[in-house]
This record gives structure tokens, C-alpha cells and sequence, in this order.
């Protein structure tokens, strides 16, 4: 452990911010823990079907404001994908060389499998309710992988707007649907508008903007500031998640609550990069985040498929148990949900083992990846040359 601690560290390129790593990491965990936490499969009558703790526990609600980590991945995408562009452009790479298809091996390991799935449990008699339960879980999580990619496509039109002009639409947007009675449809430009403002703040700190700690603080203060007005005074929900029977979900689509709230989000982590990059200085401490983010994809598209997993397992064995397969009705079930999560990390880590690759692809030799600094590549010559993954 010590030596590939040691590789990683050498490996990583000197010039390289393991803060926006770290914001990345942090991201992709509160997602994670987000919906193990607020996921309930509920076995009732032969069948399963989805229910939220916050549905019954609204005091829950300020779980979601810690777990709903989306705007701090987008304003780190953001100023990757701004930083790595501007680069490209100067070493003369092309447009399609430089945005690539990373995203979609995985994605299309994913549906490979649950496509194999369901048709084996369709044919073993499990019912429409259940499958459909369950691949909604698998797949509403892609319309991020959607909307992340379409930003990122468009990373040479966005990089250098401002946030305000998608800001404004996300107002416009919500104060003509809740205002004046618009159509529900319309709050789907919010799925690009919304993201769009911490993407281009995140393409703005690539330029060398959003420095200083009073840019921090006045995104952090201003934007808890009017999403507590818009909560409190302007029937916006609490819960920055969406909760099943909800009139208005903050999520699906984004409101102007949630654009505010990823706002304050978005200073807290521009003022946490010092401490961060103090303590990401220590190798040990880097290269947890380090592996993290190699396979942050498969992270990502197998959390939930890993909570199923232990889900169906358990049923199968010992029929119903709490915090599994019970109603999330009260303290009981949270306290038991804790204890089970770390059994799904550890189907986590058996679906990253059989599916990691994937997502790395082909293994690249040379050193010109560590100089490139490439996110995870450089990590995965590292775990070569520790004697972790074998050479060829």
C-alpha cells in the first residue's frame, strides 16, 4: 500500500489541483450516499415499489441539503472541460479528438447488463410494477450523464458566458410557470439553463476568475440567502431532492431554488480549495481521492444497481428486514439504513472490480499521459507501476 501510495504521488503531474479532484470526489459521494439514503425499496404484496424517508420524514429535509452535491460536479466540469479545451486548442487538437467518447463505454455497460436483466426476470415471472421500479432507479440517474455531455459538447460556445444570462432564464422560467400559470413543459429549459450557471462559473475559473475568498463568500451568503426567501416566502419546497407526491420537485426539473442553492454550494467549495489543497498534500490523503475519481463514472451508473443487489439478495434469503425492505417511517429505519451501508459499499467495489475497466479503456504506455495530466490516467500508470495491474 505504501508503494503505490508512493507511485501516485510521483505520478501526478506537479502542476495539477488536487482540490478540483477532491470537489469531484466529494460530488460524486454525495450522490451516492444521497440516493442510498433517501431510496427505499419497499416489499409489499409480491411486489416493490420506491418510497422516500423525506416522504414521511420531513424533518429528514436538511439531508438533502448536504447530499445534493450536483451543482459542485458541474462547476468542477466546468472549469475540467474549459481548462482542457483551451489546451487542446493550443496544441492544435481537433474538436472530436478532444471530446472523445469516454462517457459512453460505460454507459453502454450499464445497459448492456440491466437489458439482460430484465428480460431474465420478465421471464422468471417478476412483475411489471417491480421492473419498472427498478429500472427507473438504474436509469433516471443517466439524464445527468445527458445533460453533463451536452454541456461539455458545447464547452467552446458556453465557456465564456456568463452565468447570469442562464440564471436570468431559470428566473424567467420559473416566475412565468408558478407566476402566471405557464405550462409545466416549460420548466424542461431549466435542465439546461440550470446546470449551465455553475458549468460556465466553473469555465470562468479556468480563466483565472472567482478568485479571492470574497467571491466565496458572496455566492455562499447570497445564494442561502435567497433560496431561505424562496423556500419560506415563495412556495418553493425544502427538500433540494425530489419527493414522491410532491406538487413542485426543486430537481426534476431545476428551479430557481435549486440553481440558488448550487450557487451557495458552488462558494463553499471555491472557499474549501486551500484547506483542501493543504491536506491533499499528504500522498496517503491523496490517493484516496485519486482512486476515487479513476472510477467516478462507474461509481456513478452502478450505486444504485449495487443497493438492489443487496436488496434482492437479502429478500431472497431472509425475507423482509428493516431498513431494506421496510416503509421509511421513522428513526428505526434510518438508524438501520446506516448500518447497511456499508454492505452496499462493498457491492459497489465488486461492480467497480468487474466493471472498472470499462470506463479506464485501454491502458496507455508511456509517460506522456502522467505529463498530460489526464484525469485518472495518471493514476492507472501508477497502479502499474506499484505491481497492481499487470504491464501489457
Amino acid at each position: 500500500m505504501r508503494e503505490l501510495i508512493r507511485h501516485i504521488d510521483a505520478a501526478t503531474p506537479p502542476d495539477r489541483d488536487r482540490a478540483v479532484d477532491a470537489l469531484r470526489a466529494f460530488a460524486i459521494l454525495g450522490v451516492v450516499l444521497g440516493h442510498w439514503l433517501v431510496t427505499a425499496l419497499v416489499a409489499d404484496s409480491g411486489t416493490v415499489r420506491a418510497a422516500s424517508p423525506l416522504q414521511y420524514q420531513p424533518h429528514l429535509v436538511p439531508l438533502s441539503w448536504a447530499l445534493q452535491t450536483l451543482a459542485v460536479f458541474f462547476l468542477v466540469g466546468g472549469q475540467m472541460a474549459a481548462r482542457s479545451h483551451a489546451t487542446a486548442r493550443a496544441r492544435g487538437v481537433r474538436y472530436r479528438q478532444w471530446l472523445g467518447a469516454r462517457l459512453f463505454r460505460p454507459v453502454a455497460a450499464v445497459l448492456a447488463v440491466w437489458a439482460l436483466a430484465a428480460g431474465a426476470m420478465l421471464a422468471s415471472g417478476v412483475g411489471l410494477t417491480t421492473l419498472h421500479t427498478l429500472l427507473k432507479l438504474v436509469l433516471s440517474p443517466l439524464w445527468f450523464l445527458l445533460v453533463f455531455a451536452a454541456l461539455t459538447a458545447a464547452t467552446p460556445l458556453v465557456a465564456r458566458l456568463h452565468p447570469l444570462w442562464p440564471l436570468a432564464a431559470v428566473l424567467y422560467v420559473d416566475l412565468y410557470r408558478f407566476g402566471f400559470g405557464g405550462p409545466a413543459w416549460l420548466g424542461w429549459i431549466n435542465l439546461a439553463a440550470g446546470w449551465l450557471v455553475p458549468y460556465c462559473l466553473g469555465a470562468a475559473w479556468a480563466r483565472g476568475g472567482l478568485r479571492g475568498r470574497m467571491t466565496g463568500w458572496v455566492l455562499l451568503v447570497g445564494g442561502a440567502v435567497v433560496t431561505a426567501g424562496l423556500v419560506l416566502f415563495g412556495g418553493y419546497p425544502a427538500a433540494m431532492v425530489g419527493v414522491p407526491g410532491a406538487t413542485i420537485s426543486n430537481l426534476n426539473p431545476p428551479t430557481l431554488a435549486a440553481v440558488t442553492f448550487g450557487l451557495a454550494q458552488c462558494g463553499a467549495a471555491l472557499l474549501l480549495l486551500g484547506p483542501l489543497r493543504r491536506a491533499l498534500a499528504r500522498p496517503a490523503v491523496w490517493a484516496v481521492v485519486a482512486l476515487l475519481n479513476l472510477s467516478a463514472m462507474t461509481v456513478f451508473l452502478w450505486h444504485q444497481t449495487a443497493m438492489m443487489a443487496v436488496t434482492a439478495t437479502a429478500l431472497r434469503l431472509s425475507g423482509p428486514l428493516p431498513g431494506l425492505h421496510t416503509v421509511p417511517d421513522g428513526p428505526g429505519w434510518l438508524a438501520a439504513r446506516l448500518a447497511w451501508l456499508p454492505v452496499f459499499a462493498v457491492a459497489l467495489l465488486v461492480c467497480r472490480a468487474a466493471f472498472g475497466a470499462y470506463e479506464r479503456g485501454r491502458p496507455r504506455t508511456g509517460g506522456r499521459v502522467v505529463r498530460e495530466g489526464r484525469p485518472g490516467e495518471a493514476v492507472g500508470e501508477a497502479w502499474k507501476g506499484a505491481g497492481v495491474v499487470r504491464r501489457g
